[in-house]
Parts: structure tokens; sequence; C-alpha cells
């Protein structure tokens, strides 16, 4: 199994070049939150075995507003160094070797406790934030409005 190359992002990781890509539209299940955001990784020069890592968060673009985090290069070095010492060899052909990091381990591989975001109609909100979070969101309901048989009011 190849990776596609459009749409990968080289990284280095510890002086050798591999490849890492996030799928560019969900899968059915991944939009409806039932599994995992995926990111494949893969040697960039004689591809052989691809890294399968599955975080425990949702896609950015879930359809039904489930947590999810950025992922950035920092994590994505921390994930094949953590399946190369699981026995990843990137060179060997074969199939997927998939490493499934727990949140836990996630805050270890970034080096900080993970910031979640959680996917609005207009962007992303942080964890725990609230519509203040979103300054050119227009509100269309407020659930602390006195008068609640109103319709929503116009953007």
């Amino acid at each position: 199994m190849t990776m596609p190359r459009k749409g990968s992002r080289p990284i280095s990781v510890d002086g050798t070049a591999f490849r890492w890509r996030i799928r560019s539209r969900p899968a059915y299940c991944q939009g409806n939150g039932w599994s995992p955001l995926t990111v494949t990784v893969e040697r960039a020069e004689e591809p052989g075995r691809v890294l399968v890592v599955s975080l425990p968060c949702a896609r950015p673009d879930n359809w039904l507003g489930e947590r999810t985090i950025a992922v950035r290069p920092a994590l994505v070095a921390g994930c094949v160094r953590r399946a190369l010492g699981q026995g990843w060899n990137p060179g060997q052909p074969g199939s997927a070797f998939t490493l499934t990091v727990t949140e836990d381990e996630l805050a270890v591989l970034l080096g900080e406790p993970p910031q979640y975001l959680i996917p609005f109609l207009w962007g992303m909100i942080p964890e725990g934030g609230s519509i203040r979070d979103l300054p050119r969101c227009t509100e269309i309901w407020s659930r602390d409005s006195q008068d609640t048989d109103r319709a929503p009011s116009e953007p």
C-alpha cells in the first residue's frame, strides 16, 4: 500500500525524509465521528510500509461538531518516533503499521496538554469556549433570550 502524493506534506524526522497526509475528505464513518482522525506517513524516498496513526479525536470537518485538534508537524514527528520504537520499519514492504494514540499519549507526544477545538458553523471554538471566541460569527439564535417564541434574528 502506498500513500497518494497529492496533498502530502514533507517532514524530516531524525534525518530521514517522510511524507504525511490527512485524507482530503472524510470517509462516512469519520464524518459521523464514529471513527477517529487518522494521519498516514511514509518514507519520502523508497516508500515501503505505511504508518497509519489513529488519534483520539474526530476530524475537523466532522458533521456532528465532535472535538478535534490541529495536526502539526511536531505531533507527526512524535508519532513517527513512537512507531519506530514499536517496530515500524518504513523501508520494509508490507501492510500498514497502525499506531493508536491515546489521550494520555497525545499530551506526551505534543509536549503539552492538547488544545481541543470544537467545529462550529462558522469556524472552530476552543473546547470550553463560547460564541464570543468567534469574532466573525453572527449569532443567529440566543438561548439566553427572554422571548423563546421568536424566530432566529436576521444576520
